[in-house]
């Protein structure tokens, strides 16, 4: 199979433009004044549900994807937000909105919000900031190639 008919699937590299806004029309992210963006299908780095919206699309094609917030980043758990002795950051100058970053047992980092604090508590949200919202892709596909023939790109 030629490149020119080579379908978005398992084992493509796709480049793709795109456009993510969230229900109100607010503009997430876009690639379009830009670089393209570039992923190898099922290598776990995008969210399923924008990735399976891809499946069967080729260079040209246009595709308008709507993403609930659970085929998305997932509705937001009560279980992700944590109340923490303010003592563990005796070290840090707080304020709302703060990104910090805990490891985890496996040494992964897991970033949280500071979403409010006192003298004895410091509350941090482990959502993922898009979590809950329901989100609207606009995509229009470059060029899909046989993965394992594709060349890599040195930044």
């Amino acid at each position: 199979m030629n490149d020119e008919t080579m379908r978005v699937g398992p084992g493509t590299r796709v480049t793709l433009h795109f456009s993510v806004s969230l229900a109100d029309g607010q503009l997430l992210d876009t690639t379009k004044n830009g670089k393209p963006a570039e992923f190898t299908f099922g290598d776990g780095n995008l969210i399923n549900g924008f990735e399976s919206g891809l499946l069967g699309l080729k260079a040209g094609d246009h595709r308008s994807l709507f993403l609930t917030a659970e085929k998305a980043f997932g509705a937001r758990s009560e279980e992700n937000i944590q109340h923490f002795s303010r003592s563990q950051f005796s070290n840090m100058d707080l304020e709302p909105g703060l990104m910090v970053s805990f490891s985890d047992k496996r040494s992964s980092e897991l970033p949280g919000v500071v979403t409010e604090f006192n003298d004895d508590t410091v509350v941090v949200d482990f959502n993922h900031p898009l979590a809950g919202r329901d989100l609207n892709y606009e995509v229009e596909i470059i060029n899909v190639v046989d993965a394992s023939s594709a060349k890599v790109r040195l930044a």
